[in-house]
């Protein structure tokens, strides 16, 4: 298993950066391949980006893609999102998951382990 805690979230204006933090537990960080997701109010959960195992390998949904970068260091148990030139649809919650397997997902049922979230507000 492995308890996954986000942090990093808060408001930034528009056209401005976050970066999120996913920190796990456990020594097994390196088996699973990470993704983030978001949640705005009224709306399902998203695909935002995803990374293998050894992070050779990265995904991103076409909303974020040139903007958002995944990352990982296996060494610190943390995955990473970089988020650039932020605008107000980015507003969501979001959220790092886990799933024990060398390849990368978009899918929400995909994953295994869930974080608890953290808040991004970006104003206009």
């Amino acid at each position: 298993q492995v308890q996954l805690v986000e942090s990093g979230g808060g408001l930034v204006q528009a056209g401005g950066s976050l970066r999120l933090s996913c920190a796990a537990s456990g020594r097994t960080f390196s088996r699973y391949a990470m993704g983030w997701f978001r949640q705005a109010p009224g709306k399902e959960r998203e695909f935002v980006a995803a990374i293998t195992r050894s992070g050779t390998s990265t995904y991103y949904a076409d909303s974020v893609k040139g903007r958002f970068t995944i990352s990982r260091d296996n060494a610190k148990n943390t995955v990473y999102l970089q988020m650039d030139s932020l605008q107000p649809e980015d507003t969501a919650v979001y959220y790092c998951a886990a799933v024990p397997s060398p390849a990368m997902s978009s899918r929400v049922d995909d994953y295994d382990y869930w974080g608890q979230g953290t808040q991004v507000t970006v104003s206009s």
